[in-house]
């Protein structure tokens, strides 16, 4: 019995970090790697190590958030990780970048419709910040084009504005890394936190180890949907993108919000391909990428309501 609770408190989470990673790769060095200005392998390492040294810096204050939206028992919060992941892996079987936000915040919904005792305050203020996070990427990656385009355009020589834009890729890349652990490491042991299942150096350490799992295994896919099918991106344009997911992301990180990444990333795309035309906007990635951003909610909400149903009325 001690053994099944043991893998029951530790293989959801682990699963659900492994599909954050797998699915959220994309949205530090993807764009980097569709324009083949990063390799793949340089960038799954890079992203690796910085998501970890981002969770276990910064991951604490969204860790508070989660665990105070509701409070889990190691079965409801194992059910939880398991619809959500479920629902991401799915999503990234399609090759969709999807929230995993979303996800966590649906399978909390659907148990708390079974056990009651949701924090609708803390609720709400997740909600917002995934509205308002692709709004403000749209934003911040117009204004971070124009500035930075303005020095960039200074350079005269070419080899040097390549050697200038690689490094700057791979910081801005390393930066999006860190902002993914820093913020969506709440995500994955968040809700093991509020019963003491877990102390929250744990579960920033753990969830930044799961999420370097699944970018290491199975990110591949994922990588190139974005800033390949949505909009046809040069260097430096997807450079700008990854700054300002980055930024975006980050900001909300130091707010104790864990917000959508992939709305971040998609939104820092519709913003350049604004400034460029918008014709230049692949219309049926961003419909479909939509789509999958109302589906895993409610995927994972459905998942949870149905097991913690079954679960409850076979065993309590």
């Amino acid at each position: 019995m001690y053994s099944f609770m043991f893998l029951f408190k530790y293989f959801p989470p682990l699963w659900l970090g492994w599909a954050l990673g797998a699915n959220g790769a994309s949205y530090s060095f993807g764009t980097a790697v569709a324009t083949r200005v990063v390799r793949y392998r340089t960038a799954i390492i890079l992203i690796s190590i910085f998501a970890i040294i981002g969770a276990l810096l910064e991951g604490e204050a969204g860790i508070k958030t989660i665990s105070s939206i509701s409070n889990q028992t190691i079965a409801s919060a194992g059910i939880l990780s398991l619809s959500a992941a479920f629902s991401v892996t799915i999503m990234t079987y399609f090759r969709l970048p999807v929230s995993i936000t979303q996800a966590v915040i649906g399978s909390i919904i659907g148990i708390g419709l079974l056990k009651g005792g949701l924090e609708w305050g803390g609720l709400w203020k997740v909600i917002i910040g995934g509205v308002a996070t692709p709004l403000g990427a749209i934003v911040i990656a117009m204004i971070v084009y124009k500035i930075l385009g303005y020095f960039y355009n200074k350079i005269s020589s070419y080899m040097l504005w390549d050697r200038v834009l690689k490094i700057s890729f791979i910081i801005a890349g390393c930066y999006g890394a860190y902002s993914l652990g820093a913020n969506n490491v709440a995500n994955i042991t968040g809700v093991y936190v509020s019963n003491g299942m877990m102390t929250p150096f744990t579960a920033t350490l753990f969830g930044g180890l799961s999420i370097a799992f699944g970018v290491l295994t199975y990110s591949r896919n994922v990588m190139f949907t974005i800033g390949k099918d949505i909009v046809h991106l040069d260097s430096f344009s997807a450079f700008i993108v990854i700054l300002a997911e980055a930024i975006t992301v980050h900001i909300y990180a130091l707010l104790g919000i864990p917000v959508p990444i992939s709305q971040a990333t998609v939104g820092a795309v519709i913003g350049i391909g604004l400034l460029k035309g918008v014709r230049t906007v692949n219309k049926r990635t961003v419909i479909n990428i939509g789509i999958g951003w109302v589906s895993t909610p409610l995927i994972s909400g459905i998942v949870s309501y149905l097991v913690y149903f079954i679960f409850r009325s076979v065993f309590v």
